[in-house]
């Protein structure tokens, strides 16, 4: 698989149209490495494919050869000396920050922690691959039709808000398809979107869509975290409210904020950046 240059902008991985620029900050990194994998649980890459530029803190490279849809995750190396911070751990799949999309969604697994879980003090470090234990990062092409769309712009002394929970919306919801109820596309179902027009709503407040994972305590207990404040991945809808993971989700989100702008409803999302789910 080629590998050019690149650009160090924008984040994330992009396509352009005849490629995919990658670029990941990492001031203190001594190599960053994209790994290409062919299904979303597979332990094992594909490829492995350095960065090969730096531009200030940022690495960069560009594959004339991945496509949207490609499965992908990151490989760090770096110092590893817990006293001045720094805890890089090649062994471990990172998630890009800038992702739009998973493969599925985020679990967790004893495997992932950067080190062994008897050690709290976080000093060791623990060398298990765990890319079998995670989903994937999943390229997407940008590209949606919009039918010309234009957000509402409500002035603000004649704007109601309705803040919602995407899946308790709509998943006893008789009127809404089976198959949609609970999801992105189940919100912009007409019977939903009359319901909220009736009540003079002209925002909906979304409690938080982007990827999320449950914390481990929770799942001890057999329990899991519903309200999704603890984001995993800032920039990808979470493909609990989708029919299907990866670029669908992506779809289906823009498909939703599409019909509700045609409704005159605008959307605003909740997020809380300090509850994150790297947590431990």
């Amino acid at each position: 698989m080629r590998v050019w240059p690149g650009d160090p902008h924008p984040l994330g991985a992009t396509w352009t149209g005849w490629g995919v620029n990658v670029a990941v900050v990492s001031e203190n990194a001594t190599q960053v490495e994209l790994l290409v994998f062919e299904r979303p649980l597979d332990a094992t890459p594909k490829a492995r494919l350095r960065l090969p530029e730096r531009t200030g803190a940022v690495w960069h490279g560009f594959f004339p050869d991945l496509r949207p849809g490609a499965l992908y995750g990151l490989s760090v190396d770096g110092p590893f000396d817990p006293a001045a911070g720094h805890r890089f751990n090649p062994a471990k799949l990172l998630f890009d920050p800038y992702a739009r999309a998973f493969s599925g969604i985020v679990g967790y697994d004893e495997r992932m922690l950067g080190y062994p879980a008897q050690d709290k003090a976080d000093v060791a470090r623990d060398l298990r691959p765990d890319a079998g234990t995670k989903p994937k990062c999943v390229v997407t092409d940008p590209t949606f039709d919009w039918h010309g769309d234009r957000p509402p712009r409500t002035p603000w002394h004649r704007t109601v808000i309705y803040e919602c929970h995407v899946r308790g919306m709509t998943r006893l919801h008789e009127a809404v398809p089976p198959a949609l109820r609970g999801t992105y596309l189940g919100l912009a179902a007409e019977p939903v979107v009359r319901h909220l027009q009736s009540l003079g709503v002209t925002a909906l407040e979304l409690m938080p869509v982007h990827a999320f994972t449950t914390e481990p305590h929770l799942l001890a207990r057999g329990k899991t975290n519903y309200w999704g404040y603890n984001s995993i991945g800032y920039f990808a809808p979470d493909s609990r409210f989708a029919t299907a993971p990866g670029e669908a989700a992506v779809a289906e989100f823009k498909s939703m904020v599409r019909a509700l702008h045609a409704a005159g409803i605008e959307v605003i999302l909740d997020v809380v950046y300090n509850h994150t789910g790297e947590g431990s």
